[in-house]
């Protein structure tokens, strides 16, 4: 995923020269990011801690259902989040990842319409956006990453992601991540709504992971 200039000996004959040397250069080049993937991918995990706690404690009752989707939609993408910037992998196949993060698009669609019309954001259009840009990048594995098998380790793939689209999205998710740590800064000590603080610290964390996800798979 990640891209740095690397030198690769790959020594190889016949038809199969050109894709050997890719998948060589390819491995090379995920090695370098490794450090940073690791610090990413323990910077999510933390993130699901939070997540658990406001599912746990915060009386959706009177919160609304809303809400509730987007704390219970940003649980799964932090652990969906986890198993693609994690240099160890997930036991889940990309078809696997497919499914799971189509219909977790569409679930967050419905609702953030819903939201739209009742009036009470909960931002389950942001994570929407986040499911669509991860099976963006999931999807767009090369063909040979199919046969990775059960266990998918998308953060040592050559992916190659479209440069536009992976520019617009690392844009937004990267601004809204300042947005959101701007916000939580400011509002340090209050708390308009129960569990926000929280919930937008780590719309700011997820929202700098998605980025580097983004330019790391281009």
């Amino acid at each position: 995923m990640a891209h740095a200039t690397v030198k690769c000996q790959c020594p190889c004959s016949g038809n199969e020269v050109a894709e050997d040397a890719r998948r060589c250069c390819a491995v090379a080049r995920s090695a370098v990011n490794l450090p940073l993937a690791w610090s990413f991918t323990v910077l999510c995990a933390l993130l699901a801690l939070p997540c658990v706690l406001r599912l746990v404690r915060l009386d959706y009752v009177r919160l609304g259902p809303g809400v509730r989707a987007g704390d219970l939609a940003e649980l799964l993408l932090v652990i969906a989040m986890v198993a693609m910037l994690s240099p160890v992998g997930g036991p889940i196949p990309a078809a696997g990842w497919q499914a799971v993060l189509g219909l977790t698009v569409g679930w967050l669609g419905v609702s953030w319409w819903r939201e739209r019309r009742s009036c009470q954001p909960s931002g389950c259009g942001h994570h929407a956006l986040s499911a669509l840009a991860m099976l963006y990048m999931v999807s767009a594995m090369p063909q040979h990453g199919a046969a990775h098998g059960p266990w998918l380790t998308m953060s040592t793939m050559d992916t190659g992601l479209a440069w536009p689209a992976a520019a617009v999205l690392a844009a937004y998710f990267a601004a809204d991540a300042l947005r959101a740590g701007a916000q939580a800064m400011r509002l340090r000590g209050t708390e308009p709504l129960p569990g926000h603080a929280s919930r937008t610290w780590c719309r700011a964390a997820m929202g700098a992971g998605m980025g580097y996800l983004l330019l790391a798979a281009a």
